[in-house]
């Protein structure tokens, strides 16, 4: 089966990286992500900016530049970034920002509204978020005028979840990715969504799996291929995700 990866990080340490309380990541380079994905049918993937990466757009530019086309960028963007700096990123290929709800270094989620409008008028960029769904009601008033985001991990937590199949009836995407993070079994809770929309789930294999508590292994591929019919893997793998990212391209 064809996998369009709508999660991981490069991690080089020619680039710079900050510390995010207490931690600095372990190198995972172009290569390495090369050689741990090399058993599976990889048609494009996003590589997302990490906390641990604050600002910095160098380290992405250069991972796209490698990756190649059929691989797209989610930035870390500060609220006062200029057109040319987006203009030079549009180019590399990145189509989204990311807000880090949950661990920081990203831009203020209170300019979340703002920004991602600006991003998708401009550029028809979408918003990511990295957020515990147990917080999405909080923020419902923002998330409404947000035109297309997505939400990573399937949520994190249970306690949310209702919070979250409202935004799945709503259009928005979310990632099947991160499964070591939960604190749910997602079997249930992927059928729950892929019944909601058919469009919504996006796998990913955040690797390398920064600070999960479960790395990511071929079990988190398996779950899928031995529970959903082959059309069904086929959105979940590939299909819903390389339509959602590259919209643009197409």
């Amino acid at each position: 089966m064809e996998i369009f990866d709508s999660h991981f990080h490069i991690i080089d340490p020619r680039f710079p990286l900050v510390e995010n309380s207490g931690y600095l990541p372990p190198t995972f380079t172009t290569e390495n992500y090369a050689e741990a994905t090399s058993k599976y049918k990889l048609v494009g993937g996003a590589v997302v900016s990490g906390s641990f990466q604050a600002f910095d757009q160098e380290y992405l530019a250069d991972a796209l530049t490698t990756l190649g086309d059929n691989f797209v960028g989610v930035a870390n963007i500060p609220y006062d970034i200029t057109d040319n700096a987006l203009e030079r990123l549009d180019q590399v290929n990145v189509v989204a920002v990311r807000f880090n709800v949950k661990r920081g270094g990203s831009e203020e989620f209170e300019r979340a509204e703002e920004l991602s409008n600006r991003l998708y008028e401009k550029f028809g960029w979408h918003t990511e978020l990295y957020i515990d769904s147990t917080e999405l009601a909080e923020y419902k008033s923002v998330l409404e005028n947000i035109p297309r985001f997505s939400i990573d991990h399937l949520g994190l937590s249970r306690n949310g979840l209702e919070e979250l199949y409202y935004w799945v009836e709503k259009g928005v995407r979310v990632k099947a990715t991160g499964f070591g993070r939960l604190d749910f079994e997602p079997l249930a809770v992927m059928k729950q969504i892929y019944e909601i929309n058919p469009r919504a789930l996006l796998f990913g294999t955040d690797l390398p799996s920064t600070r999960a508590k479960v790395p990511f292994t071929d079990k988190d591929v398996l779950i899928i291929e031995e529970n959903f019919t082959l059309e069904e893997q086929a959105n979940i793998f590939y299909r819903n995700a390389r339509d959602w990212y590259m919209a643009k391209k197409n």
